[in-house]
């Protein structure tokens, strides 16, 4: 029992353990010299970026996996970081529009970044959607694995948008190919454990996501069975006899 224990609830000590570090490194970092104590939330929005990659990449490679094998447990990863993805693509949006009015003066602007950002929300938004649209698995699978690598484009196009556009959002600061521009190292520590944590909040996420698929198919294949029992196994049909005249 005590290692059934440790293994259901390893993630959310790894998840406690890795957000406490990277709370307390955004709390002590300096402020920016340019954006001032504005930095901090680069803390949040940075890491919920970069997870909105990796969880739309995963899609992907769950979407090739299931058109190569036919295999629904691939389809599940697909779903399940398309969900993930979905709410982080969200949160870097709102964090970065709070970031965006004293800075910019604006809430929202039709930025290259900023718009491809929105599409790719509302792209896999639309993926969630179409899950929707059919009840038999291997359909529904095979409908949104198509969509799930098409969206996947839109990924590099947002986070080269700044360097092959001209933008008001700002260039990468830690996937550059000369190294990360930010000079102090104390908020570079703080902006990857922000990453770390992040990373880790989506390894538990995905888990429990898969998991549920898993039962969720489980039940629509109970319920699309012909031979399930209606009421119990304990439940017979009666017998039906002559009228009420017989006797």
């Amino acid at each position: 029992m005590p290692s059934e224990i440790r293994s259901r609830n390893w993630p959310w000590m790894a998840i406690v353990v890795s957000v406490a570090v990277a709370l307390a490194l955004a709390i002590v970092s300096p402020a920016d010299t340019v954006q001032g104590e504005l930095v901090r939330i680069m803390y949040v929005h940075v890491p919920a970026a970069w997870l909105a990659y990796l969880a739309f990449g995963v899609t992907l490679v769950g979407s090739v996996g299931y058109l190569v094998t036919r295999r629904l447990s691939w389809d599940r990863v697909a779903a399940s970081s398309a969900e993930i993805g979905v709410y982080f693509t969200g949160l870097a949006i709102g964090l970065g529009m709070i970031w965006a009015k004293p800075t910019w003066g604006v809430w929202w602007t039709w930025d290259a970044r900023l718009t491809l950002t929105a599409v790719m929300f509302f792209v896999y938004v639309g993926y969630l959607a179409l899950r929707n649209t059919a009840d038999e698995s291997r359909v529904r699978a095979g409908r949104s694995a198509v969509l799930g690598i098409l969206g996947a484009a839109l990924i590099p196009l947002v986070h080269f948008s700044v360097v092959w556009w001209r933008t008001l959002h700002q260039p990468a600061s830690l996937l550059r190919p000369d190294g990360p521009a930010i000079q102090d190292p104390l908020i570079l520590w703080a902006l990857l454990a922000g990453v770390v944590a992040f990373t880790v909040i989506y390894v538990a996420l995905m888990a429990k996501r898969i998991e549920l698929h898993r039962v969720a198919d489980r039940i629509r294949d109970v319920e699309r069975s012909a031979n399930r029992p209606v009421a119990g196994a304990s439940v017979t049909a009666p017998e039906l006899g002559g009228g009420l005249g017989d006797g």
